[in-house]
């Protein structure tokens, strides 16, 4: 017994060997924007599990996971869309379906993946599993803010023709609805967090767009009128992500355009109801999961820091310096960690949310996008 007892603790002491079974829900990607690879991360230990290469032009990726979470889809900008094996730490499947993307969403039931598409435009639709074509959609318009919702629908925006499109994919062809002059040049979007509220910013004009997906046939209202670029406009160095909403108890946050602030919106009446004044021009507001927590990011030349504000009091509490080209941030799924990808000091920098204290730093080539696995149970994500 004392034999078994120490050949217990010897293999408890041992790291997990190639090949040995693991979960999924701690692992994630880092994107390496310039070398067209991923890095497979695990958050538990804060390491990099493997590095994965040949996924294109990385420049504007992003990534959604399958509901079990083992597979990561990421969406290149050079069309390409391949399907990353966490467990394996390999490539499953690649295929180069347009000649410029920008963005997908998978199927509230997992079985679909939808590409955005600049050129030739429009949206396709593969099988989850095998990548093949289930559907082709030609909008004659780049299109832009596509995310999945509740019904296996998925919404997107019309770029060139002012149009919201929705798509049902409850049968064997899509249905479409589509919804006409919702505003000039719509030039990204969200989808709110319970998967009611379609939400798709203007390019071309002040406010945003909002289609309420519980009653979509009362069609699009227009809401925040003072969201853009302002009385006295600044240049747009970088415009915000509209997916960088942080939604925290009864409020949302969100980047003004053009304008050193954060914006304070009612979740249920959609009105303005305060602004912070922030470092710089901010492009993403992320939400600690709590809510008690809003971390900002910033556009050139303030993108060397990150400033951190307190919801109840409405007041920045830290201003965090991490490096140059502070670009995207996630948190674990209960919060304890920010993990923040610092892309011209090539590293990602892992935070303690509670004390604001970094915990560690992994070398990355260019980091930009970190998207977690725990993603797949998410709505639009």
């Amino acid at each position: 017994m004392r034999h078994l007892a120490l050949a217990l603790l010897i293999a408890l002491a041992t790291p997990a060997a190639a090949g040995e079974l693991r979960g999924t829900g701690d692992l994630g990607i880092v994107v390496e924007r310039a070398q067209g690879a991923v890095q497979v991360i695990e958050t538990t230990g804060m390491s990099a599990l493997a590095r994965i290469d040949g996924l294109g032009d990385l420049s504007h990726a992003s990534a959604v996971y399958s509901r079990d979470e083992r597979f990561a889809y990421v969406f290149g900008r050079d069309g390409g869309l391949t399907k990353v094996d966490l467990l394996q730490g390999n490539i499953a499947k690649r295929v180069l379906q347009a000649g410029n993307s920008i963005g997908g969403a998978i199927s509230q039931d997992g079985r679909l993946v939808a590409v955005s598409n600049y050129e030739p435009g429009g949206v396709r639709i593969f099988d989850a599993d095998t990548l093949e074509p289930v559907a082709d959609i030609p909008t004659g318009s780049k299109t832009v803010g596509l995310v999945d919702a509740p019904g296996q629908r998925f919404i997107f925006s019309l770029w060139d023709k002012d149009e919201i499109w929705m798509v049902e994919m409850n049968g064997e062809t899509p249905e479409i609805t589509r919804f006409t002059g919702i505003g000039h040049q719509p030039y990204d979007a969200l989808i709110t967090p319970d998967g009611r509220y379609y939400i798709a910013g203007l390019f071309g004009e002040d406010g945003l767009s909002m289609l309420d997906l519980w009653y979509p046939e009362k069609g699009v209202t227009r809401i925040l009128k003072g969201y853009g670029r302002g009385e006295e406009p600044l240049p747009v160095y970088k415009m915000p992500h509209l997916e960088g909403w942080a939604a925290a108890g009864d409020l949302f946050f969100l980047p003004a355009v053009g304008r050193h602030e954060v914006l304070v919106v009612d979740r249920r009446s959609f009105a303005e109801v305060g602004r912070i004044e922030v470092a710089g021009q901010p492009v993403f507001a992320v939400a600690r999961p709590d809510g008690r927590q809003v971390w900002v990011n910033f556009a050139t030349p303030d993108n060397d820091r990150i400033q951190i504000i307190d919801v109840p009091s409405l007041t920045i509490i830290e201003t965090l310096e991490p490096g140059k080209a502070a670009l995207h941030m996630e948190f674990t799924p209960r919060g304890e960690q920010l993990w923040l990808s610092v892309r011209d000091d090539d590293k990602v920098v892992v935070y303690n949310t509670a004390t604001l204290q970094p915990l560690g730093e992994l070398n990355v080539d260019k980091p930009s996008g970190i998207f977690l696995a725990a993603r797949a149970g998410r709505i639009g994500l």
